[in-house]
């Protein structure tokens, strides 16, 4: 196999893959989870970290919240606010993947195993006329 036929058939076996229905609804779902962590981060970053900052001590809230070493300053309020926003996240994606995706998938593998219904007459009469032609045929 020449090095133009391996091209050829790693191209092949990339689209393959990338067109696959499964890459595509992953593609959608990382967009979507993008935007989704856009609003929560807005959500901490500009209701629930000022809510905090109000009950708290500081000028200005959580973003006030710094140490100051010498010359120095850190900023661990900013880092707080990150800490929050990725707890909600978490949060929010636990209940979404495993309690509501969870149920649907549980449902989905309990229709699954149903056993399938009986046949009708007419299928019973229809499979042992195939049965007997096929034996006819041997």
């Amino acid at each position: 196999m020449g090095p133009k036929n391996k091209t050829v058939s790693l191209l092949d076996e990339f689209k393959n893959f990338a067109f696959k229905g499964n890459v595509i609804d992953l593609a959608v779902g990382v967009i979507i989870g993008a935007a989704f962590g856009k609003i929560v981060d807005s959500l901490v970053k500009h209701l629930i970290m000022p809510i905090v900052g109000m009950l708290l001590p500081g000028e200005q809230g959580y973003l006030g919240w710094k140490l100051v070493v010498g010359a120095k300053e850190v900023p661990y309020g900013l880092f707080i606010g990150e800490v929050v926003n990725f707890l909600i996240v978490a949060l929010a994606l636990y209940i979404f993947i495993v309690k509501f995706l969870g149920a649907v998938l549980r449902e989905k593998k309990a229709e699954a195993a149903a056993p399938p219904p009986a046949p009708s007459k007419q299928e019973q009469l229809l499979t042992e006329i195939r049965d007997l032609l096929a034996s006819a045929k041997t």
